[in-house]
């Protein structure tokens, strides 16, 4: 049976999804201010993520890397798997009004489906040494995944040595802006290079939307 695709249908489809990243009241990046944290304690972060074979793509709009061998992060009694990490100019989220040029997303996924991601945002300093394993191995064009086996890379690099982390319920940063999305922002900032942040915008245009209001969300943090 041929399938009819009728306009008018997909319009009011591609016109929802615009309307909820312009209207909807949990959306992601923010700014978390002292006044919206709130007294309720999160659990320490357990993440537990393998070394494998950096995997990584150019998509057009940022670099993402993927793995075979997936890990795991737990959260008390959350457990989610990792799915793949990619990277934003500018920042997004601020923390008390800092803006940050470059950050970092480990995106995680539950059995039911839950997406979680942890932000890592990065100050410019010194020189990181994650990115200096992966910039050189971004792919020219949007061709696929480019498999390195002579690079083997981990999350954990990821994530600094102090784990505290602000928790809000936000959404993704594209369209469609999908909310319900469980967002992990590290209070410890990494830092990369001034000649890294020049390397990336080589490859990608800034790739992340302004912050939003938080309408009244909590803000949750771990010790």
């Amino acid at each position: 049976m041929k399938l009819t695709v009728y306009p008018l249908l997909l319009s009011a489809a591609v016109s929802q999804a615009a309307s909820l990243c312009d209207s909807g009241h949990r959306q992601s990046p923010i700014n978390i201010t002292a006044e919206s944290v709130t007294g309720t304690k999160q659990p320490a972060m357990a993440p537990s993520y393998p070394k494998a074979a950096l995997r990584i793509a150019n998509d057009g709009h940022t670099a993402r890397v993927r793995f075979d061998k997936r890990g795991e992060l737990v959260l008390g009694q959350e457990h989610y798997t990792l799915q793949q990490f990619h990277f934003h100019t500018p920042g997004g989220d601020q923390i008390k009004g800092e803006h940050f040029p470059f950050a970092a997303h480990i995106l995680h996924k539950s059995r039911s489906g839950q997406l979680l991601v942890i932000v890592v945002p990065f100050r410019l300093g010194a020189e990181n040494p994650l990115l200096a394993s992966l910039l050189p191995h971004i792919p020219a064009k949007v061709d696929g995944d480019h498999t390195h086996p002579q690079v083997q890379v981990s999350a954990i690099d990821l994530l600094p040595a102090q784990r505290g982390y602000y928790r809000y319920s936000g959404s993704l940063t594209a369209a469609p802006c999908t909310e319900g999305v469980a967002w992990l922002v590290m209070k410890q900032p990494l830092e990369l290079s001034a000649a890294q942040l020049a390397l990336w915008q080589k490859h990608f245009k800034d790739n992340m939307r302004d912050t939003n209001p938080l309408h009244g969300r909590a803000v949750f943090e771990s010790p």
